[in-house]
């Protein structure tokens, strides 16, 4: 039973939200559709809503009359009847109709029984052994008892019981099912046996791809890794990224982690980050080497900062912010066109050790292909630090590339310094011009094998360091030959002067030069 104050609330917002029963529901969780329209309808004729608190109304009796008439002119409809008239209530007119009219001149209509009638015990077992055996309807048992039919329902369930009652039931249907009905029930079964585990699969299959796409969102992994090779720490921060869509039980069983061992790793990401300053120094000298630099040497150039830390440590933070050096496969430019004249022996053998400056040279052409056209590339490099000690950059592998490369070579000698020059069979080192200069130079001719790139190895790895960090996986195709040409020159004197070697103490050619008093 409603208050009036709460029919008068649904009432108001079912007129605000245009007569939209659901709504009004939706908002206070009541009352049924038909309720709502008959207290709308109450109010639209009446002005008002009636109050359960207030007594019966008295009608009078041509108020009486009329309804029981209006009844029986439109279609014999108690609610209509109600709706057209605005009174009485729906067990009011019953009443009326029954006390009324006869059998031949109404619907048939339940007068509700009394709280003090009572019918026997007798009478019920009568009426439900009636029922049961199909002589008569429950309609017109409850019509001879004055009760309603769901009465009868009711008495039959309290005498035989719920549990007899679908026995009976299931008795009854059995009989009426064809003979096949075991095969039947077999197969029902069968399939929503396999339609559950297609689920069980499917949901696996959507776990397992929600974790490694977000393996590859959040850690960088791709989407080929196995997550058995997860850390703890990256198992952790895929299950609070997945928490709000999965159970954690079922997180942890598929990532293979305890309970213990994540909540441990979710409090130690939720501390503060230790290696926070670091993080950014390692991440700005990654990027001030243009992506060249891999953990060994960013270990350096951090200890030449005199940031001591350890080289697993650089590994690992450079793992986790993604600082991966990008080395693809190198093309050799090839310069042999035969034997123009006699080749000369293999001098250095493949021993590029050299004690001073100006002992050992090597060189050789590369080749850089960008959409706007071929440059070439022709170096003289020292193998005492691996410095670049001339180079020439042109759109030609011509004579001109390598014979000015080796006049500016020449020019930084001293008068008793003589350096061995080794090159591969190319035929730029065995026309008359390469041969003159270094004969009236009075340097070392020294060449490879034929084929044979190991013999200048030395030379091979400047360039695949060059190609590797400055030219390969960057996008040229809005560079003039010009710009390219200007770019390669700035960072052979990068290389030259800031890039730092291993090998050399964490430290470029130039500073390793001036180290050892060299070079001022």
């Amino acid at each position: 039973m409603y208050t009036y104050e709460q029919k008068k609330k649904a009432v108001d917002l079912f007129i605000q939200y245009d007569l939209s029963p659901a709504a009004v529901r939706h908002e206070l969780g009541y009352p049924s559709k038909n309720m709502i329209y008959n207290w709308y309808h109450e109010y639209i004729e009446t002005g008002t809503i009636s109050d359960p608190k207030e007594k019966p109304r008295k009608y009078t009796k041509e108020q009486r009359e009329k309804a029981v008439k209006y009844y029986l002119e439109h279609g014999k409809s108690i609610s209509k009847t109600i709706d057209a008239l605005g009174y009485p209530k729906k067990t009011t007119l019953g009443e009326w109709l029954n006390e009324d009219l006869d059998d031949s001149q109404r619907k048939l209509y339940y007068k509700r029984t009394s709280t003090l009638t009572r019918i026997p015990p007798e009478k019920k077992e009568l009426a439900v052994q009636e029922y049961l055996s199909g002589k008569k309807r429950p309609a017109q048992i409850a019509r001879e008892l004055n009760v309603e039919p769901g009465t009868i329902y009711q008495w039959r369930d309290k005498l035989l019981g719920k549990k007899n009652m679908k026995k009976i039931k299931d008795n009854n249907l059995s009989s009426k099912l064809p003979d096949n009905v075991s095969d039947l029930q077999d197969e029902i079964h069968k399939l929503t046996k396999e339609a559950e585990q297609l689920k069980k699969q499917v949901f696996q299959l959507q776990l397992e791809r929600d974790i490694l796409e977000k393996a590859a969102e959040i850690i960088k992994k791709g989407q080929g890794i196995s997550l058995e090779k997860l850390t703890n720490r990256e198992k952790a921060e895929l299950i609070d990224a997945l928490r709000d869509k999965y159970r954690l039980q079922i997180l942890l069983k598929s990532l293979n982690i305890s309970k213990s061992s994540y909540f441990y790793q979710a409090n130690a990401l939720k501390r503060p980050d230790k290696y926070y300053d670091l993080r950014s120094l390692i991440i700005d000298i990654f990027d001030n080497s243009k992506g060249t630099y891999g953990y060994r040497r960013v270990h350096m150039e951090l200890k030449n900062k005199t940031r001591t830390v350890s080289e697993k440590v650089v590994k690992r933070i450079m793992r986790e912010a993604g600082l991966v050096v990008k080395q693809p496969k190198i093309k050799k430019y090839n310069s042999y066109k035969g034997e123009i004249s006699p080749a000369v022996p293999n001098i250095i053998d493949r021993d590029f050790h050299a004690d001073a400056p100006n002992e050992k040279w090597l060189t050789d052409i590369t080749e850089f292909h960008i959409p706007a056209g071929k440059i070439y590339l022709s170096p003289i490099i020292d193998c005492f630090d691996g410095a670049a000690v001339s180079w020439t950059i042109g759109i030609s592998p011509n004579a001109d590339l390598v014979n000015s490369m080796l006049d500016s070579a020449i020019k930084t000698l001293q008068e008793n310094e003589k350096p061995i020059v080794h090159s591969d069979r190319g035929a730029h080192y065995r026309w008359a011009g390469w041969i003159s200069r270094m004969e009236q130079s009075g340097l070392i001719r020294s060449m490879s094998k034929k084929g044979c790139s190991p013999d200048n190895s030395a030379c091979e790895g400047f360039f695949g360091r060059l190609k590797n960090e400055m030219f390969y996986l960057r996008d040229w195709s809005d560079t003039t030959i010009e710009q390219f040409i200007e770019k390669l020159d700035t960072y052979i004197h990068w290389y030259n002067e800031k890039r730092i070697k291993l090998s050399l103490g964490g430290k470029s050619p130039m500073q390793y030069r001036q180290s050892l008093g060299l070079v001022i």
